[in-house]
């Protein structure tokens, strides 16, 4: 097996994975197959949708067709030459309770037919279930997960190790990490389709991450069940490299349009909100007055039109650095979706730690939301761990954010250059000029052209968790330096005086002077005037 990462973002990977029939490109869906009520023929979701692969259910093969696939051989029984995946059943374990079938039968059933991608027969983890009922679950798919590799006779199939566990978290990890140490090529979440049944997407994000952090990061993970476009996004931002849809056929039985950011039904519709090639050609009204048969297919080939406009632009996000901004956009579509991005800063050192350092372009801040972003972790991180100030550094001056970046290029900052010249080359050195901005905190003049410093747009005005973690970090940034005091360039317009109340409690706890002039005092001769005795007084003091 080999799965080779090309482009990364996030926890989000654009990669290949090589089977026996092809190499297929992650992030990547797999449309799934019942052949006994199948809407589209499986050859035709190749040749005319472009979809690389297909899952099935190795038990329901069984129960219905018994040894016609294995006869025949899985592809030329389903009628489609890319990769085949195959379910071995633990979902109607899940729905039912048990299944006709043990371990070692479906092992030797999808060896038989020759899926490219197979998975042992877990036990899944119900979303009700007690801890102590979870527990068993773990154990017995373990279990068997370990005694699999006693049994299976081929080499050539990708075999996937699932992570049981549900919403207990602490079984989730030791799942990982048991199922991480076995040679399974492909790793997936087990037990998730509950969960977004409930629309518990902020549990559903903590298993996943949970998952990941236990399971080696070169093996590609699936996520059964996630079947609408609007979360494919957060999907792959966690982590997902694969993943399977039954929706696009399901809510077509049900007359439901897919777009990628909810559902309508057929006669909530006044126009067709896109331009697929089925979308083109028909109105709503048109398609109501169509057989239920010939409805239903529309729409299940519009519902996958909609899946796959969704993955080429995921794939671009990542390619151009900008899956979080697509992700966040995605995620308010509904609150349970932006309730799971939020759980992100429960996991910001795991994302950062991934997360490619340097990209080849800016991002867009929009609110708090993005205080997980990876790229303000690795500054939050690299600035208290690898930062120290100028030696010579005796005042810290403190000046707000301007419109322009980079900062020390700024139409403002002028006037601050001015007012060194007013202190002297002698006095001046010894004033550390940082400036306080969101989303990073505290940035040193000096480095305000490091990426991504300047390299970011944000939105005004700022939201009050942004301003408090702004006015905390730079707080923080005081505690842990050596300056004798601190004088700051108030901006209670923008800042609401939430920064002045952290550098002065700051400054109390260090027993630090500290003076501030309002940046609204009228005209900037005024405010420099007060600013250069400011500095004069504190740096005229003995250390």
């Amino acid at each position: 097996m080999s799965f080779e990462i090309k482009e990364k973002d996030l926890l989000g990977r654009i990669g290949k994975l090589k089977t026996k029939s092809g190499t297929l490109e992650t992030p990547l869906l797999f449309p799934v197959i019942n052949p006994s009520i199948q809407p589209i023929p499986p050859r035709k979701l190749k040749e005319t949708f472009g979809f690389q692969a297909v899952i099935t259910n190795a038990y329901i093969l069984k129960k219905r067709y018994q040894n016609k696939p294995v006869d025949m051989g899985l592809h030329k029984f389903l009628d489609f030459d890319g990769a085949v995946m195959t379910d071995s059943g633990a979902y109607q374990i899940l729905v039912y309770g048990e299944v006709e079938v043990n371990q070692k039968e479906i092992v030797a059933y999808q060896e038989g037919i020759g899926s490219d991608i197979a998975t042992i027969l877990d036990i899944p983890t119900g979303w009700k279930v007690t801890k102590e009922q979870a527990e068993v679950t773990v154990a017995e798919t373990l279990r068997r997960a370990k005694a699999f590799f006693e049994t299976k006779t081929r080499d050539d199939i990708l075999w996937v190790g699932p992570v049981q566990g549900g919403k207990h978290l602490d079984l989730v990890a030791n799942s990982a990490v048991e199922m991480g140490k076995l040679p399974f090529q492909i790793h997936a979440l087990g037990s998730p389709t509950e969960v977004m049944e409930s629309y518990r997407y902020d549990v559903l994000a903590d298993m996943i991450l949970t998952a990941k952090k236990g399971l080696p990061m070169e093996r590609p993970l699936h996520l059964f069940g996630a079947g609408h476009p609007s979360m494919f996004s957060l999907a792959v931002a966690l982590g997902c490299d694969l993943f399977d849809s039954a929706a696009y056929a399901l809510y077509a039985r049900e007359n439901r349009y897919m777009t990628e950011e909810g559902t309508w039904r057929v006669n909530e519709l006044d126009y067709f909100p896109c331009s697929c090639p089925k979308c083109s050609a028909e109105t709503p009204r048109g398609l109501e007055m169509k057989a239920p048969k010939e409805r239903e297919i529309f729409l299940a080939e519009h519902n996958l039109y909609v899946c796959l406009a969704e993955l080429k632009r995921i794939k671009q996000a990542i390619r151009d650095g900008r899956l979080w901004e697509h992700t966040e956009m995605r995620v308010h579509a509904h609150p349970a979706l932006l309730s799971a991005l939020k759980r992100l800063r429960n996991h910001e050192d795991f994302l950062e730690k991934y997360s490619p350092t340097a990209k080849s372009s800016g991002f867009f801040y929009f609110d708090s939301v993005g205080l997980a972003r990876p790229e303000i972790t690795h500054y939050r991180k690299r600035l208290s761990e690898r930062y120290t100030p100028p030696e010579e550094a005796r005042v810290l001056l403190l000046v707000p954010q301007t419109r322009n970046k980079p900062y020390h290029k700024a139409p403002e900052f002028k006037k601050i250059r001015q007012l060194f010249r007013s202190l002297g080359k002698e006095l001046s050195v010894q004033v550390h000029v940082c400036v306080y901005s969101a989303p990073f905190g505290l940035v040193p003049l000096e480095l305000d052209e490091v990426y991504p410093l300047s390299q970011h747009e944000g939105a005004h005005p700022f939201d009050l968790e942004t301003v408090d973690y702004v006015a905390s970090q730079t707080a923080e940034y005081i505690k842990r330096s050596a300056y004798k005091s601190v004088a700051l360039l108030n901006d209670p317009k923008l800042w609401a005086d939430t920064v002045k109340k952290a550098c002065t409690k700051a400054c109390r706890a260090k027993g630090l002077a500290f003076d501030s002039v309002d940046a609204n005092v009228q005209g900037s001769k005024e405010i420099l005037s007060r600013l250069e005795n400011i500095l004069r007084k504190q740096l005229s003091e003995k250390p």
